[in-house]
């Protein structure tokens, strides 16, 4: 899906079927995302069959024969929608997209634009067409997501775009937990190295405009900093102190780049107060200095 994009829901809510229920026979011209939250719900779409239990996802995709199988008791969320940019991409290299959107370039500051590989579009959210959610505290967090997206759905209005934002930062939140969870199936990074790191990502790139120590890694993570440190640097090939400078640097850019602030309080604002080590870490990752690079940008327009 194109996230620039943003999609149309239709329709959404939550059916609970306490007698044996088979789905109705239908073809429409829309999306449809099915999560299950107890029971089993068995259906097919042409000739792929499906039997959807507790954690189950499933998308259904517009223009196909969807029909029930059995009748079962079953509670499930539902939501239509519509997007004028989705697709359906088959792909039997899962580890390799994996790979390249989590361990190569999830949020990496290094990589300012992503190549395209293999056909993939480095700025489309892949998802799953069918996934399970087996960790209990990832389910009920999907299902809290789930009643807050209905809730502000059923205000209408404007609150339809903002499901449809929230709708958005699910998916993407879905996509990298599914290919976290494939990098843990092939054990290409221990899991609870995974786990912290991308963890440690999130707190990097929430807190770079403070101050960052090692106390304060170990603290908040609960490990030592030199093990967090070279788990770190498996997953994305730097150290955290080179990462986290990096970030700064990047932000620093852009300020730069968009706004009239002045060097000094731009080094502030991404997280280097001391205008001479800001002015050193700058030129040592962009190669000028941030005044020099301020002339060349500014010079360039």
């Amino acid at each position: 899906m194109n996230m620039d994009l943003v999609p149309r829901i239709k329709i959404m809510g939550f059916i609970a079927y306490k007698s044996p229920w088979i789905h109705f026979k239908r073809n429409i011209n829309e999306y449809v995302l099915y999560f299950i939250r107890s029971g089993e719900l068995h259906i097919k779409e042409e000739k792929n069959h499906y039997v959807l239990r507790k954690g189950d996802l499933l998308i259904l995709e517009p223009n196909l024969n969807h029909e029930g199988t059995a009748k079962h008791v079953c509670d499930y969320y539902y939501i239509h929608f519509e997007h004028s940019d989705i697709k359906a991409v088959y792909r039997d290299d899962m580890l390799a997209l994996a790979n390249y959107f989590i361990v190569e370039h999830d949020q990496s500051p290094f990589i300012e634009h992503k190549p395209t590989v293999n056909g993939i579009h480095p700025n489309h959210c892949y998802f799953p067409k069918y996934h399970t959610i087996s960790d209990k505290t990832r389910f009920n967090l999907i299902l809290s997501a789930l009643n807050e997206m209905q809730k502000l759905y059923m205000r209408r209005y404007y609150n339809r775009s903002l499901t449809a934002f929230q709708f958005m930062q699910w998916l993407v939140e879905l996509s990298r937990e599914y290919f976290m969870d494939e990098l843990k199936r092939n054990d290409r990074i221990h899991s609870k190295s995974v786990v912290k790191v991308n963890a440690l990502l999130d707190y990097i790139h929430q807190n770079y405009q403070s101050k960052i120590t090692g106390k304060d890694i170990e603290l908040t993570f609960e490990g030592n900093y030199d093990y967090l440190n070279r788990a770190f640097k498996l997953v994305t090939g730097q150290s955290i102190i080179r990462y986290i400078n990096a970030v700064r640097v990047n932000q620093a850019k852009q300020l730069i780049e968009t706004t009239p602030l002045s060097i000094g309080e731009i080094g502030y604002l991404v997280g280097i107060n001391d205008p001479y080590h800001f002015s050193k870490v700058f030129k040592k990752y962009v190669g000028l200095s941030p005044t020099q690079y301020f002339k060349q940008v500014w010079k360039s327009d």
